[in-house]
C-alpha cells in the first residue's frame, strides 16, 4: 500500500517513537509501512495512525 506516512510524520515533527506512543501503534510497524514493506494492514491501524497525526486516512494511505 502506497503512502506518504513519513512526510507526514516528519512535517509534524513526530519521532516513529513519538508516533507509535501516540497512535498504539508499534514502531517496527510504523517503519515497516514508511518503507513499504509490509502489505497486511488492519483498518484500525490505519484508523489509529490518521488520528495520530490529526489527517483523514485517504490523505496518508492510498493504492495505486
Amino acid at each position: 500500500m502506497k503512502n506518504i506516512l513519513k512526510k507526514i510524520r516528519e512535517e509534524e515533527k513526530m519521532t516513529q517513537e513519538e508516533l507509535a506512543k501516540k497512535s498504539g501503534v508499534s514502531r517496527t510497524t510504523i517503519s515497516e509501512l514508511e518503507t513499504q514493506k509490509t502489505e497486511r494492514i488492519t483498518n484500525i491501524t490505519l484508523e489509529n495512525l490518521a488520528k495520530a497525526l490529526n489527517r483523514k486516512v485517504a490523505e496518508i494511505f492510498f493504492v495505486e
